[in-house]
Order: structure tokens, then sequence, then C-alpha cells
């Protein structure tokens, strides 16, 4: 079987991310790494709330919204403790260090990558499907995880979702 197409496809994408893109994505302009989170993190929800009325796309949904909740915590904390984007590792590390930096608590903390743990790698790496309901409840509560964080730093202004 001859996989030159994917060889060449794949030189193709290295080669795209070389060069400096000659169209950005809208809303993304800022040279501030945490306000390019907080913007990444509205893309994500005004994603996943234009797929979820496409009727389904569930997993996507899902994944966008955990996505969303990570770059919502680590905007907070590159704008509010001054963390730098090098210190986050992992996952885990990002809801770890919103406990440590008071923007929840540590039982809510754990509740967050005790959700993250069990629930996107099924939808993610196993092979679980996402559904209806899982896929609202994300939505909701990356949402509100967003609001929460503007609202904490009264800095809705920054955001860039479409309401």
């Amino acid at each position: 079987m001859d996989s030159s197409y994917v060889e060449d496809a794949l030189t193709d994408a290295q080669r795209a991310f070389e060069r400096e893109p000659a169209r950005k994505e809208s809303g993304l302009d800022t040279d501030d790494d945490a306000l390019l989170q907080l913007r990444k993190a509205c893309r994500l929800l005004d994603a996943a709330r234009f797929l979820r009325t496409q009727n389904g796309y569930y997993t996507v949904v899902i994944e966008s919204s955990f996505i969303a909740i990570e770059r919502s915590i680590h905007f907070y904390l590159l704008h509010a403790t001054g963390m730098d984007s090098t210190e986050f590792v992992t996952h885990s590390d990002v809801y770890e260090r919103g406990a440590e930096a008071n923007l929840y608590s540590e039982s809510l903390g754990d509740q967050f990558l005790q959700l993250w743990r069990e629930n996107r790698s099924k939808t993610y790496y196993r092979q679980a499907v996402g559904g209806e309901t899982q896929a609202d409840a994300m939505l909701k509560l990356a949402t509100a995880v967003h609001q929460y964080i503007l609202d904490y730093l009264s800095i809705g202004h920054e955001c860039v979702c479409d309401r």
C-alpha cells in the first residue's frame, strides 16, 4: 500500500506551521499570553455552541468544553498570579494550580480533576461515545467557569465570545 499521499500531507502540515499564517483567526490578535488563553476559551465555547445546534457533534462539544475550562483557568493563572505558561505541563496542573491560587476551593479543584480523569478520557481515548446529556452539561459547565472567571476579575470587556 502506497502511503506517499500521507507523507506529502504530513510534509505540507509541517511546513504550514513553520510559516507565519497569512490569515489569523479572528479575535486572537494579542501579544498577551493570558488574553490569548482567554480568547481561545471564547472561540472554543463559540464553536461548541454552534456545533451543539447542529443536532449532534456531542463528542466534539464535550472535548471543546473541557479544553475551554482549562483555557479559562489558564488565563486566570497567567493574568492574576503572574505564572508563566511554561509552568503548566499537564492537564491536571491547571486544575491543581487553580485551587492553589484560590480561584476555587481544593475540593472543587479535586472535582474538576476527577471529572476530567474519569470522563474526558472516556470520550477522547476510549470507546465511549458522547451523548446529548453529557454535551449539554459540559457546555453549561464550561460556560459557567468562563463567566465565573470573567466576573471574578471584572474583565469581561476582554472576552470575545459571541453571546
